[in-house]
């Protein structure tokens, strides 16, 4: 094994035996000296070979048996087994570019204030068809626009010092036991600790899953869209609300358009005629108009054609961030925020303290300490030497 590591990799991974081969071969080209990094990869109960590729290629192996964890368990657990001032996550279905690596230690040598860093998908996602291509592109628009401070962080390429990791909570994985937006509220977290989040768009990986339209729409509701507008009702009371999530104000506009056209088409139903939905015409444009850079960049990226193919596909996914973000804001005056599971309330009743430490939300208290008392009594870990 590498004998002191500056830097710890941590890919989670279920049932990606097919694409470890693809991603962690991306990691070992990297450029950062790999005498000053480790691979480990945590198999989150998968019933293929996973474990056995990863072994091939990580320095360490962390398996995990029974049923699926989700990322947020399976990041964390790593980062247990991890032994550098840096952890860098990497999503098993991201193939890093070589320089990647180099490019976040870089960040932490020179940059003292900056606590994370994330990047971005690069333009040629590895998946063909229509769908795979919008939204690996949209996320890489994105990414490549919004480029500095931060207010969210990304865990299919990003990267944080593990003190400080550490110090607040890790991820949650109490409440988002599957992939949800655990990184999102890592971030948000650690924004409200007054740590640095920086988006660095030179730091990029190709994404190699690929997308149906099933996929997008229920990552888009149930996984993103749901939880996120219930993460920001919780912050509101902190305060936190007026810059949540780093939203711009053409991202509300847009999603408003899309509320008037659910009215619109909704009224057209009703009233059994076609004249109503004359009003779609002025909220398409509009949106068009707000949206004119992200246009732009697919008609040169792939041509004018596919930049009006994908509109259907853009008008959908803001159609979708409405319905999000009525069933998210019902979830909240109905439900409240999220409760831990009643054993948690136990352990606090009787003064106990778990590792991970449970992720506070708005004005709720934090705790931690250096290292784990102990690790999970079910995970086994497994290393080789490389």
């Amino acid at each position: 094994m590498i004998a002191s590591p500056r830097v710890s990799v941590i890919v989670p991974a279920h049932r990606a035996g097919h694409q470890l081969p693809l991603s962690l071969g991306a990691l070992r080209r990297s450029t950062l000296d790999r005498s000053s990094w480790e691979l480990i990869v945590v198999d989150d109960a998968s019933q293929d070979d996973t474990w056995l590729v990863a072994s091939r290629w990580a320095d360490t192996v962390v398996r995990l048996p029974g049923k699926p964890h989700g990322p947020a368990y399976a990041r964390n657990r790593g980062s247990e087994a991890a032994r550098g001032e840096i952890l860098v996550f990497v999503d098993a279905d991201v193939c890093v570019h070589p320089d990647a690596l180099a490019r976040f230690n870089e960040h932490f040598e020179t940059r003292a204030d900056v606590t994370a860093v994330f990047g971005s998908y690069d333009a040629h996602p590895a998946a063909p068809g229509l769908a795979s291509s919008f939204r690996n592109l949209l996320h890489h628009h994105v990414h490549q626009r919004d480029a500095g401070d931060a207010e969210t962080f990304w865990a299919g390429c990003g990267a944080v010092r593990a003190k400080e990791f550490r110090e607040v909570g890790m991820f949650d994985e109490w409440h988002y036991a599957r992939p949800q937006i655990e990184d999102i509220e890592l971030g948000r977290r650690m924004r409200r600790h007054d740590h640095r989040i920086v988006l660095d768009p030179r730091i990029q990986g190709t994404h190699l899953k690929r997308w149906t339209l099933r996929d997008i729409m229920l990552t888009d509701f149930r996984h993103r869209g749901v939880p996120w507008t219930r993460l920001i009702l919780q912050e509101r009371p902190s305060g936190a609300a007026g810059r949540a999530l780093n939203i711009s104000w053409s991202e509300k506009t847009c999603t408003a358009f899309a509320g008037i056209g659910w009215i619109v088409l909704l009224t057209a139903l009703i009233a059994g005629a076609l004249w109503p939905l004359w009003a779609l015409v002025p909220l398409v444009f509009g949106m068009m108009a707000l949206n004119r850079k992200f246009y732009g960049f697919l008609a040169r990226a792939r041509g004018i054609r596919f930049a009006l193919s994908v509109l259907p596909l853009h008008l959908l996914y803001y159609g979708t961030n409405v319905i999000s973000a009525i069933m998210g804001w019902l979830l909240h005056i109905l439900l409240g925020e999220p409760q831990a599971p009643p054993t948690f309330a136990a352990d606090d009743g009787m003064d106990l303290r778990t590792w991970p430490p449970r992720p506070s939300r708005p004005r709720a208290s934090v705790w931690s300490r250096s290292a784990p008392a102990a690790r999970a009594s079910h995970t086994r870990v497994e290393a080789r030497q490389s």
